[in-house]
C-alpha cells in the first residue's frame, strides 16, 4: 500500500491525487518494502490456485503485479500469466522476465482488458487507492468484463477492522542506511501511511493513501458491480475469516 509527493517538487507536496504512480515508480518503495516475505506470497499462490482447480495452462492476470514477482513464480507453475501495472519503471524491469508465456504491460486497472481471463489476482492491498469512489466500482467491473465465462478473480486486501486495532502509530524503520520515519492515521475514511527521509542530502515525503474498506463495503460494491461472492478467507494459508483477528482479507469472486 502506498501514496507519494515528493518534497524535491514543492508544487507537488500535498498533492494525493495519484501519489501511487510517483510513489511506485521510485527505487525507494522497493527498499522500503524490500522484507516482504516472499515466500509466505509463493504459497499463498499454492495454495490459492489448488484452491480454484485452475486448468493446466491457465490464462492469468496478475493485475498490479509490482515488478512481477508473483507473476513470474505463476508462470513457474505452469500458467499462462500476464502481470499489469500502472508503473511503467516497474513494468520495464518485470518485463527483462518475459517469455512465450510470461508477459509485462503497462496497465491502468479502472480499463478492462480485451482478452478474457480463466483467473485475475489482485494481490497483497492493491486496491483502493484512487481518490472517487467511483474508481473502486470501476476497476470491479473492469475485473469483471476481463474474466472469462467460468473466471474466478481474487482481491486480497487487508482486514481493516485489524489493522485499525493494532495500528502503530509511529515509527522509524532503518532500511539500507535510510531511516524511514513512518507515520500511519486514519482520516476521512482513509488509512494513511506518511514516510519521511533523507538521502544524498535531499529530504522525501510520500504518503500511502487507501480506502478503509470493509468486507460490507466490498459486498456492496460488488452487488452494485453484478460479482457473485464466493468465499472469503483470512490468511494466506485460507483459513476461514474472522473479522477482528484475520490478517487478510481475501475473496474469491466470479
Amino acid at each position: 500500500m502506498s501514496d507519494a509527493s515528493n518534497s524535491s517538487t514543492p508544487n507537488q507536496e500535498r498533492n494525493t491525487e495519484n501519489w501511487f504512480t510517483s510513489w511506485f515508480d521510485t527505487p525507494y518503495y522497493h527498499i522500503l518494502y524490500k522484507d516482504r516475505n516472499y515466500r509466505e506470497a509463493q504459497i499463498f499462490m499454492d495454495n490459492l490456485t489448488h484452491y480454484l482447480n485452475l486448468p493446466e495452462k491457465a490464462k492469468v492476470l496478475d493485475l498490479a503485479c509490482g515488478k512481477g514477482r508473483h507473476s513470474i513464480y505463476l508462470n513457474q507453475l505452469g500458467f499462462n500469466v500476464i502481470g499489469a501495472d500502472l508503473s511503467e519503471n516497474s513494468i520495464a524491469e518485470a518485463s527483462k522476465n518475459s517469455n512465450e508465456t510470461l508477459h509485462f504491460k503497462v496497465h491502468d486497472m479502472r480499463e478492462p482488458f480485451e482478452e478474457k481471463f480463466d483467473a485475475i489476482f489482485n494481490l497483497f492491498t492493491s486496491f483502493g487507492y484512487f481518490e472517487s469512489d467511483d474508481d473502486n466500482l470501476t476497476t470491479l467491473k473492469a475485473i469483471k468484463e476481463s474474466l472469462s465465462e467460468y473466471g474466478f478473480a481474487v482481491i486480497d486486501f487487508m482486514n481493516v477492522t485489524q489493522v485499525l486495532e493494532t495500528l502503530v502509530p509511529e515509527e522509524i524503520k532503518t532500511v539500507d542506511d535510510i531511516d524511514f520515519k513512518i507515520k500511519r492515521y486514519l482520516q476521512d475514511g482513509h488509512i494513511f501511511k506518511e514516510i519521511d527521509f533523507e538521502d544524498k542530502g535531499q529530504h522525501f515525503h510520500f504518503t500511502e493513501k487507501v480506502k478503509a474498506l470493509t468486507l460490507k463495503d466490498f459486498e456492496e460494491l460488488m452487488n452494485e458491480a453484478g460479482i457473485f461472492l464466493l468465499d472469503t478467507f483470512g490468511d494466506y494459508k485460507l483459513k476461514k475469516f474472522h473479522k477482528t483477528e484475520s490478517e487478510r482479507l481475501i475473496m474469491i469472486f466470479k
